[in-house]
């Protein structure tokens, strides 16, 4: 089990601090940092979607989209450029102690800037405020997890290279690796990514039914008409309709202009 913090005593005895190691601050920096995103992108928008006033300051105050040269910067800018920084300064310097610390800070700020846009990756255009938008939102859930459970101290290789448990640990990652690229193949991408590190996920996942327009149900479930109809009776307009509420109660909903975007 990995630790993730400790309570220093100081040299007078009569105090105590908290101190968080670096894969906490990691996962805070990534938890914190989509909500203050997403927080102000929505605002943005609401601020777009007021009618003009001709006598108000139109420069939308501290909050508002930025651009250089009218060309305008997605926040997946920054967070490349800040991954890009941690991670130099990660190899280059191998900090210890506070340093540590700050960097995977930065680290899980770009992680969360980036992930947080995963959607135009996918589609090569802006479509954040659209239906397939709500792929980011699925991209930083799984970011979160995978960092969550690395906080629960997940070890996918142990022991000294070349030993019986070394090999063993290799054999039991490759096995997870299989069954969590069975949930890819079925539809179900945060059920296998987040499977990768936590086996139970993708196990049930694995052998529950595909989603209809997975490549597992058109290889596997075209001869096979009743489990075909299991599997849209399953992931229809309901459970679509579900997730995508929580998504939007979380990110916000799409833009209506963008509606004839499908996820």
């Amino acid at each position: 089990m990995a630790i993730l913090a400790e309570i220093v005593v100081d040299t007078e005895g009569d105090s105590r601090i908290v101190v968080l190691y670096p894969v906490m601050w990691l996962f805070i920096a990534v938890l914190v940092t989509f909500v203050v995103t997403r927080l102000i992108t929505r605002r943005i928008r609401s601020r777009g979607a007021e009618p003009a006033d001709d006598d108000a300051d139109q420069g939308g105050g501290l909050i508002g989209d930025i651009t250089v040269g009218g060309v305008h910067l997605h926040h997946q800018v920054f967070g490349i450029l800040f991954m890009t920084l941690a991670g130099l300064a990660l190899i280059a310097t191998t900090p210890e102690g506070t340093a540590l610390n700050v960097f995977a800070a930065l680290f899980g700020v770009g992680l969360a800037l980036t992930f947080d846009e995963f959607a135009l990756w996918v589609h090569l255009d802006d479509v954040y405020w659209s239906t397939s938008g709500r792929k980011s939102v699925d991209a930083i859930f799984c970011a979160l997890m995978i960092t969550g459970l690395m906080i629960g101290g997940a070890e996918l290789v142990s022991g000294r290279i070349g030993t019986a448990q070394w090999w063993t640990s290799i054999g039991y990652l490759l096995i997870s690796l299989g069954i969590s690229l069975i949930c890819l193949l079925k539809g179900k991408f945060v059920t296998g990514i987040v499977g990768i590190v936590f086996q139970p996920v993708a196990i049930v996942g694995a052998i529950r039914l595909a989603k209809p327009d997975s490549w597992w149900a058109v290889r596997h479930y075209s001869t096979r008409p009743r489990r075909l109809a299991r599997s849209q009776a399953r992931f229809g307009e309901r459970y679509h309709a579900r997730w995508n509420r929580a998504r939007d109660f979380v990110a916000g909903p799409p833009d209506p202009r963008h509606a004839e975007t499908q996820s």
